[in-house]
C-alpha cells in the first residue's frame, strides 16, 4: 500500500513539474526567442503573401512561411520556382512598399522591388534566395 502511494506521489509530482516547465517556455523564454520581436504585419489589415523557394534547399518555403505567419502575415501560398536566386527578393504586388518592406526586413537579406500585378489575389510574392538562413528555435518540435 505504501508503494502504491509512493508513486501516486511521483506521478503528481512531474505533472505538477512539467506543468509548471510549459507555463515558464510560454513567460520569459518565449519572449526571449529570436523571430518573436520584430516588425509584424499591420494589426487591422489582412497582408496575403505568397512565398516561393527558388534553391535547391527542401522546406525552406515552410520555414518561410512560419516566420511570417508568426508575424501575423497570411501566407495563402507555397511553392518551388526558377530561376535560382542568390538574395532574397520581396515583390510589392498590390501597391504597399511598406508591406513589402517590412517582409524584406523579416528576411534579410533581402530587398523590396514594386512588381504591380493586379491578376494576382496577392499583396507580396517572396522568391527565397540560397543567402537566407532561417532563424533557429531551440525549442521548437
Amino acid at each position: 500500500m505504501a508503494a502504491v502511494a509512493l508513486l501516486v506521489l511521483l506521478v503528481l509530482g512531474a505533472a505538477t513539474w512539467v506543468l509548471h516547465a510549459r507555463q515558464v517556455v510560454r513567460g520569459p523564454i518565449a519572449a526571449a526567442l529570436p523571430g518573436i520581436a520584430g516588425p509584424r504585419a499591420p494589426a487591422d489589415v489582412r497582408v496575403r503573401v505568397q512565398v516561393l523557394n527558388t534553391t535547391k534547399t527542401r522546406g525552406l518555403a515552410r520555414r518561410a512561411t512560419r516566420v511570417l505567419r508568426d508575424r501575423g502575415f497570411d501566407v495563402v501560398e507555397l511553392g518551388t520556382t526558377t530561376p535560382m536566386l542568390d538574395t532574397t527578393l520581396v515583390l510589392d504586388r498590390s501597391g504597399h512598399p511598406a508591406w513589402a518592406s517590412t517582409v524584406a526586413e523579416l528576411l534579410q537579406p533581402a530587398r523590396a522591388v514594386a512588381r504591380p500585378d493586379s491578376s494576382r489575389y496577392l499583396d507580396v510574392t517572396v522568391l527565397l534566395g540560397r543567402t537566407w538562413r532561417p532563424p533557429s528555435h531551440p525549442l521548437d518540435p
